[in-house]
């Protein structure tokens, strides 16, 4: 009983943070979801901080630069802040030391190849705004919060060409680095992530830089948790 209310409040705290409910509530859940989403899914198996040749995956250059400046992340982002903020336009981004999930990718992008999903997704939207998900009731887009939604970066994705056919079951051979990944934590709990160049030492399933609530961390979460999309973005994006 006790683990079943732990769910339910991780699943109202989430999607608080996630811009589901009201600002007033978004801004006492974020504070709180850290504590809560660790104590309810599995701790992550953390990677050996000794890191052996035989444990790093090739990679083109253009991907090493995003695993790169994805990783610079961690230490970095350490708070988990899904709170509805005004952002500038373009470039526009909170204080890196809190984040969600979808600005690890966002800065990352931003960081290693002068790409602004902030804008793109924006400029997408606003040409075709019935082809994204009708998840949050908005007459139109908001390019304050567009691109730090899952969903909507999973459509603009497939969009523009990016996605990757997902095996039943998965293979960790299906996935390179700097591929996203994205996963459903539960119903309406999305997630996303870059898959590094380093790979499990005992499992060899790549290692992902996400934030599931702790801040930007390098995690065993690959299989974890049910995939919903993979996508390739090296060739797909152009600078803006």
């Amino acid at each position: 009983m006790r683990k079943r209310l732990l769910l339910i409040s991780f699943l109202a705290l989430t999607g608080a943070a996630y811009g589901l409910a009201p600002p007033h509530q978004r801004l006492a859940a974020h504070a709180k979801l850290s504590d809560i989403v660790h104590t309810v899914l599995p701790a992550p198996r953390h990677p050996s901080q000794e890191t052996r040749a035989e444990d790093v995956i090739p990679a083109t250059t253009w991907a090493t630069e995003l695993v790169t400046a994805a990783t610079d992340q961690i230490g970095i982002t350490t708070q988990y802040d899904g709170a509805y903020q005004g952002l500038d336009y373009p470039m526009g981004d909170i204080d890196r030391r809190r984040g969600v999930c979808t600005d690890v990718v966002i800065r990352a992008l931003r960081d290693a190849h002068d790409l602004d999903l902030q804008v793109v997704v924006h400029e997408d939207m606003a040409d075709h705004f019935a082809a994204y998900p009708a998840l949050w009731g908005l007459p139109g887009p908001d390019r304050n919060i567009d691109h730090r939604r899952v969903p909507n970066l999973r459509r603009f994705f497939e969009r523009i060409g990016a996605e990757r056919p997902l095996t039943a079951p998965p293979s960790a051979t299906d996935f390179r680095p700097g591929d996203i990944v994205t996963w459903s934590f539960g119903p309406g709990q999305p997630h996303i992530g870059i898959v590094s160049t380093q790979v499990d030492r005992h499992s060899q399933t790549p290692l992902i830089i996400h934030n599931a609530g702790a801040g930007t961390r390098l995690d065993n979460i690959l299989f974890s948790y049910p995939i919903t999309g993979h996508y390739r973005l090296e060739g797909a994006l152009h600078p803006t």
